[in-house]
């Protein structure tokens, strides 16, 4: 590999190891294990990234329980209080690679190329596009570093140059390390949803990562955006652009009517679905990438095509999304939220903290430098 450019890191004396946290299994907390593993080393079309700031998502979490399981049935809050048997088709693709290393959201600084990467790249501070797409963007097969191999919970990473960008702003590691994952994902389901200028936006759970996300870049692109989240937290959603709050206990319904919203973005499902079909207007699009209240949903069929209404699942981002997001952080058109840091080495307080939902915005781990 190529270790010579502008402003490298000296890989020459660089550790043969490093420290990580190490997910050895479905389970507690116990499974998250702080210990030396190798340095990874790029292969082909891969550069090696120093992990400045890595972010803190429900994903981590849900993979750890192995949620993705059919198996499971109940939200993440109670699945981390029930059954934590390993489970075979407990991750995003099915079987997750245990042991391995976890953390989808990463602000690194490349230090290393393969001989088959353009070594200018060298000391650029970049964010990784954590959903990538390994046979192109006309097929939604899709991996996620951190879910199907080893990510940023660790002091070194190697990922494909192609989902590397680098980032020109005054943003901070840990502010950066907020965007991969949860801007991505909210970014995704409002270009997938077709949102517009003068659309009414409903987002659910917006005072999460992803929620918080969406009602900024809905705002962005000029929709009206109401959020549902705690009264508490009512205020710093509005600081960010909701131009009005429901708390997360009150009908939705009798709040806004029936009819009255052109998109429903939705993370929690739960008990609540059947209300944010209700609220669309005929036409409507419901967009999800996540059912942290609960997987299990009813439907009522009649509600769905008597009223035309289109339900946009997203997972795979679509190609413009994280080039898009880029431009938004160098225009200064976002803002970062970031909750609370870290040492890497505290993830289970980080992760505990994170359950309670007590925050707004984004929790990020900082791995020793």
């Amino acid at each position: 590999m190529n270790t010579s450019g502008p402003d490298r890191f000296d890989t020459s004396n660089c550790m043969s190891t490093m420290m990580a946290i190490v997910t050895t299994g479905n389970g507690d907390y116990d499974k998250l294990v702080y210990r030396e593993a190798p340095v990874p080393e790029p292969g082909p079309g891969e550069v090696l990234l120093q992990v400045l700031a890595a972010g803190v998502n429900n994903t981590e979490i849900n993979t750890r329980l192995g949620w993705y399981s059919a198996s499971v049935t109940t939200s993440t809050e109670a699945a981390a209080q029930s059954d934590m048997a390993p489970k075979q088709d407990g991750g995003w693709n099915a079987a997750t690679p245990f042991p391995f290393i976890q953390g989808t959201d990463c602000c690194g600084r490349v230090i290393a190329v393969a001989d088959d990467v353009d070594e200018t790249m060298i000391g650029a501070r970049v964010l990784v596009r954590s959903c990538m797409r390994p046979v192109g963007y006309t097929s939604m097969d899709n991996v996620w570093m951190g879910s199907d191999f080893d990510g940023a919970f660790a002091q070194f990473v190697k990922v494909p140059a192609s989902d590397v960008f680098p980032v020109d702003c005054n943003w901070s590691d840990a502010e950066l390390a907020t965007i991969p994952c949860a801007y991505g994902t909210a970014e995704n389901m409002l270009h997938r949803a077709g949102v517009s200028r003068g659309e009414h936006v409903l987002v659910a759970g917006a005072s999460g990562g992803v929620g918080s996300a969406v009602v900024q870049l809905a705002k962005r692109r000029g929709a009206r955006v109401t959020g549902i989240a705690a009264n508490a937290k009512a205020d710093q959603v509005k600081s960010i652009g909701a131009d009005e709050i429901i708390d997360r206990n009150d009908d939705v319904v009798a709040r806004l009517g029936e009819h009255s919203v052109d998109v429903v973005v939705d993370n929690v499902a739960g008990p609540g679905f059947g209300g944010m079909l209700n609220v669309l207007k005929r036409g409507g699009r419901y967009t999800s990438s996540g059912a942290i209240g609960g997987p299990l949903v009813t439907l009522d069929m009649r509600t769905f095509y008597l009223n035309d209404l289109t339900l946009v699942g997203c997972t795979a981002w679509d190609e413009p999304v994280f080039a898009n997001l880029v431009t938004y952080i160098e225009r200064s058109e976002i803002r970062p939220l970031l909750a609370k840091t870290f040492p890497l080495e505290q993830i289970a307080d980080a992760q505990r903290e994170f359950l309670k939902k007590t925050h707004v915005g984004n929790f990020v781990l900082l791995p020793p430098q």
